[in-house]
Parts: structure tokens; sequence; C-alpha cells
């Protein structure tokens, strides 16, 4: 296998460039056609059906979550059977025929089925997410591990702001319905075209036996981690900042409303500097590390994020709100917003330096005939951190904490997390 010298050359690499390229169209799709209904029950389809339209966006969220949670450790002993670019094909293929049935639903307005069609879109992707990641260290080197990790966490971030700004700027223009149709359909088949030429990886695990039952299989593959701390140490970092994540980028239409005196362009440039924040992280991560598995950055993202949610509240504090919501313009163009600009990037690079890491030392630290079936368990629990993360949020709301004293609270927590995943940095 012939490594390469610079991060950015995998993409011009057979072993990289398709599977990355899948991926990307795979995050977008999933975040075209979720924001698109999500504005499309916001402001129209709740009211056409006489619907609470908070209630349903929040069982629209739980049914994208949920499959993680029921077929995640399926899709992981599967990963481990089979040869995984036949799977990843077979994946993309489904992809194409749900976004077919999904264009009919968004151009003929059936909720029910839109709202269907989204869960097995949800399963879709927790099947393809153990594929993802355990193929990476069957095709690159691993020195390469963190780079590749890095352009696949970079690409997501970039997939997840590009797919929810297109799905929520065209879903209500006058033609918006067939835009967003064709596109979810259009992405679709490049992502499968794309697949196409990912190359074989063996099956590591051909014969064992797959467990259908969701529930005694989810025990098994969890009860499988426990043991290799230095594994399950870096699926919890993960899962903590899948948390961290979610609570943030829920809260930033509020934040930039009630603190901020912002209106939505300004929840948008946030959702932009989180995405690009990450991304720096993720490829700066790797010149840091010079192509290394170690977990030696990880208690430094972790103290650079709750410094820069800490710099974040104290810029916060100067904020008022005026009679009017101000565009994106208009904020950034305030002297004073720029604090909180900066702040909001560098608390998404530190995530991004913290998360990156913990993929390698996952890929590289479990063993090789069971790494999907770890991956799918990662995926179980960031599920779970996701969700837990809505309760906390929900809960602290009901106890009337402010949006930006809620960052404060998650940042003091992500300190605390420190003394046990700074473990993690003897991992070199």
């Amino acid at each position: 296998m012939e490594k390469t010298k610079n991060q950015f050359t995998l993409l011009f690499t057979e072993r990289f460039l398709p599977l990355f390229l899948t991926q990307f169209c795979g995050a977008f799709n999933d975040n075209l056609f979720k924001n698109a209904l999500v504005i499309l029950i916001t402001f129209h389809l709740a009211v056409v059906y006489d619907l609470n339209a908070q209630v349903l966006i929040t069982v629209v969220a739980g049914l994208f979550v949920l499959p993680f949670f029921l077929f995640s450790a399926t899709a992981g002993q599967l990963a481990d059977k089979y040869e995984k670019s036949f799977l990843i094909r077979i994946i993309k293929f489904v992809e194409i025929v749900l976004m077919v049935l999904t264009a009919f639903s968004f151009l003929t307005m059936s909720l029910w089925l839109l709202i269907i069609l989204l869960f097995f879109m949800g399963a879709q992707s927790a099947f393809f997410g153990p594929l993802k990641y355990s193929i990476l260290p069957q095709h690159l080197a691993e020195s390469e591990l963190v780079a590749g990790n890095g352009l696949v966490s970079a690409a997501t971030y970039v997939a997840i702001l590009g797919g929810t700004m297109c799905g929520g700027l065209l879903i209500l223009h006058e033609r918006g319905r067939l835009y967003v149709s064709a596109g979810i359909v259009g992405v679709a088949v490049l992502g499968y075209i794309a697949s196409r030429f990912i190359p074989k990886a063996p099956s590591p695990s051909p014969d064992i036996a797959i467990n259908w039952n969701i529930f005694s299989s989810t025990r098994e593959i969890v009860r499988f981690a426990l043991p290799n701390k230095t594994v399950f140490q870096a699926m919890l970092g993960k899962s903590w900042f899948w948390m961290l994540g979610s609570v943030f980028l829920s809260q930033f239409p509020t934040f930039a409303k009630d603190i901020l005196g912002g209106n939505e362009e300004v929840s948008t440039l946030f959702l932009v500097l989180f995405s690009v924040g990450i991304g720096i992280g993720s490829i700066f991560c790797n010149r840091l590390l010079r192509g290394r598995v170690s977990g030696k950055l990880v208690p430094y993202g972790l103290v650079g994020m709750s410094a820069a949610t800490a710099l974040l509240y104290f810029f916060c504090l100067s904020a008022e709100p005026g009679p009017e919501l101000r565009g994106a313009l208009a904020f950034a163009a305030a002297p004073s917003s720029w604090g909180v600009i900066v702040s909001l990037v560098a608390l998404a690079a530190c995530g991004g330096i913290f998360s990156v890491p913990l993929y390698a030392i996952m890929q590289t630290y479990s063993p090789r005939d069971h790494r999907a079936r770890t991956i799918a368990c990662s995926n179980i629990l960031d599920s779970f951190a996701m969700v837990l993360g809505a309760v906390f949020t929900a809960l602290l709301l009901l106890m009337h904490f402010s949006v930006v004293n809620i960052f404060l609270v998650m940042g003091v927590l992500n300190l605390a997390m420190t003394p046990f995943l700074s473990k993690l940095a003897r991992v070199d």
C-alpha cells in the first residue's frame, strides 16, 4: 500500500476518493431531506394537517435517530461478515429508491409518507456508518488514518451545512419542492456512481453467525467493547463530543434571536462558523500529530473547548438585542460580534482536534475481525448521547436557564470530563 506524504493527496487516490465522495453525498442528502421536511412542516404542513409543529418536528428528529438504536448492531455484524464495497453499493442503491419515493412524496405533499421515508433514510444511514469507518483501515496505512478521518470529518460537516442550508432555502420557493426532489434523487445517483469505484475490502469475519435479534445483538456488541478500555474510552469521548455539538447546534436559532438580537441569517452564520471550525480543526489535527495515531491532543482539545465556551459566555454578557432583529451582515459589522464569532470558530476547531484522533484510536485498537461491530457500538452510544443532550437541555430550559447559561454549563461539564478522557493521552 503506497503511503501519502500530504493528507490532501489522499483525495487523488482510488482507495480513498470514491468512499469520500460516497459518504459526502450521503451526509448531504440526509440533511437536505431532513431540513426541507422540518421547514415544510413548520411553515405549511402542520397547518394543513392541523398538527402542533413543535411536537411533530420533535417526533421527526427522534424517528431519524431511532434506527441507529435499532439497527446498528445488525449493521456492524453484516459489515464484518461480508465484503464491504458490495454492501455499500447495495445501500446506495436503496438510497436511490428511497429518494425517488421521497421526491414523489414532496411533490404530492404526503406528510405521513415523508415521515415514514425519513425513518427508512435513517435506517439506511445506520447501515452505512459501520461500513464507512471500518473500511478506512483496510484501504489506508496506519500513518494515514488520522489524515483520512480528518478529511471525512471535515467533509461531513460541510455536507451537513450544505444540505441543511439548501433544504431550508429551497423548499419554500415557488418551485422549491421540485428543486429539492430533483436534488435528493440526483445526489443519491451521484453517491451510487461514486460507490461503484470503491475498491474491494475483504470480509474479516466471514464465518460469524448473524444475530437478527436487535436487543440481544446490541447487548452483545456493547458487552464485547467494554473490556477494551482504550477503545471504550475513545467511544465515550466521541459520544460526549456528539452530545456537546448537538446541544450547541440545536440552540443556535434561540441563541441568535434571544441573546444577540439576530434573525435566521445569524443562526445560519453560526452553523457555517461551527462547520468551518470543525473542518479547520479536523484537517489541522493531522499536521499536529504528523500522521501518528495518538491521543495526546485529546486533553488539549477538551480544555480548548471549555476555554472557548467561557470566552463565548464573556462576550455575550455585553450583548444587547435591539428593537429589531439584525441580519448576518449587520451582526458581523458590529465590532462586539467578533468576539462571539472567534469564540465559536475556536470552540469548533478544538472539537475537531479532540474528536478526530478518537476515530483513529477506535479503528487501530479494536480487533480487526470485530472492527465494524465496534464502530456500530459507538454509533449506538452517539445516538444515546444526543438524545440525552436533548433531554438535559429541555430540563435546563424548564428551569429557566438562558441559552448562553446552558452553553456555560456544557463548558463546565466538558472540563469535568477532562481527567477521565485525558487517559487517552497515553495512547501514542
